[in-house]
């Protein structure tokens, strides 16, 4: 039994005795949380991302960790209580952050790529500081997330290169600790199939990296995204993207029906965060209205 699984059984053997009393009231689970990536709805590190969440109904924004000094960056003290005043203003979280940048400095590859993800671990401790000095919990945590996304496309892809794979592993290894001790994930989003997510969070052996699953894009590969989805489990999925390209949600290739039968099968109650999901010619707020809609009245 590897160190994964078995604080996997311990948790499981801890949600049994609380269920107990009431069977988790008859597995009723609360409705699941929605946000958007902020480069999707065309709002990159930028505060009227929060805005745009408001106006859809969604509960948090996937915020990008980019270079120094771009945008919104919450590597400094005045960005960060910007964007705490937004969030309190609008009432829409941070469902989580997102190295895109990853894409161009490769993780797997440069010295540059590991100490991004350093740096936005680090980011991620401040504002769970700043947000243990607030007087609002309902607040506190909607301003300091617990889960990054890591980017393995671009530049950064290491499908189907064995030793890229053992490159990420050995480089998560050093990280992993990190992140653990923190409470923190680090999703990984990428290209591989379920057997290579496997081969490198059976080597990292830590709870605290698991796969960033993105539907459309597991979709793209061939994979069948409904048999890993349901093969992973809750416990290896830290965060979802809800995603098509060039179609609506609900009308592409993506059977969002079936998802919504997976999540629930699997107990699966994290965030569903909205990325792409905009035909060609259509207004990106107006797409972003159908897709909210979409998955309130599927998740809801």
């Amino acid at each position: 039994m590897n160190r994964r699984t078995a604080l996997k059984r311990t948790a499981l053997l801890a949600a049994g005795v609380a269920a107990a009393p009431g069977l988790l009231a008859a597995h009723h689970r609360p409705r699941h949380r929605l946000g958007a990536c902020d480069w999707s709805i065309h709002r990159m590190l930028e505060l009227d991302a929060f805005r745009m969440g408001e106006h859809l109904g969604l509960d948090g924004i996937q915020y990008s960790f980019d270079e120094v000094g771009r945008g919104w960056d919450l590597r400094t003290i005045e960005n960060r209580e910007a964007v705490r005043r937004m969030v309190e203003s609008t009432g829409v979280g941070i469902s989580s952050l997102a190295i895109g940048l990853l894409n161009k400095i490769a993780f797997a590859t440069t010295e540059r790529g590991e100490a991004l993800v350093r740096e936005c671990i680090h980011t991620m401790v401040t504002l769970r500081e700043e947000a243990a000095a607030l007087d609002d919990a309902g607040l506190a945590a909607k301003v300091a997330p617990d889960l990054v996304l890591l980017a393995f496309f671009g530049q950064g892809d290491i499908n189907g290169d064995r030793a890229l794979l053992d490159k990420t592993v050995e480089k998560l290894k050093r990280m992993a600790p990190q992140a653990e001790a923190q409470g923190f994930t680090l999703g990984l989003e990428t290209w591989l199939n379920e057997a290579d997510h496997r081969y490198i969070l059976e080597r990292v052996d830590s709870p605290a990296v698991k796969v960033y699953y993105d539907v459309a894009n597991s979709h793209k590969m061939g994979y069948d995204i409904y048999a890993e989805m349901e093969s992973l489990g809750a416990e290896n999925i830290c965060e979802i993207h809800c995603k098509e390209n060039g179609f609506l949600l609900g009308e592409g290739r993506v059977d969002f029906d079936r998802v919504e039968e997976i999540i629930r099968r699997i107990d699966y109650d994290g965030w569903l965060v909205i990325e792409s999901a905009v035909p060609k010619g259509m207004d990106v707020r107006q797409a972003y209205e159908h897709n909210t809609s979409y998955l309130q009245s599927l998740f809801g």
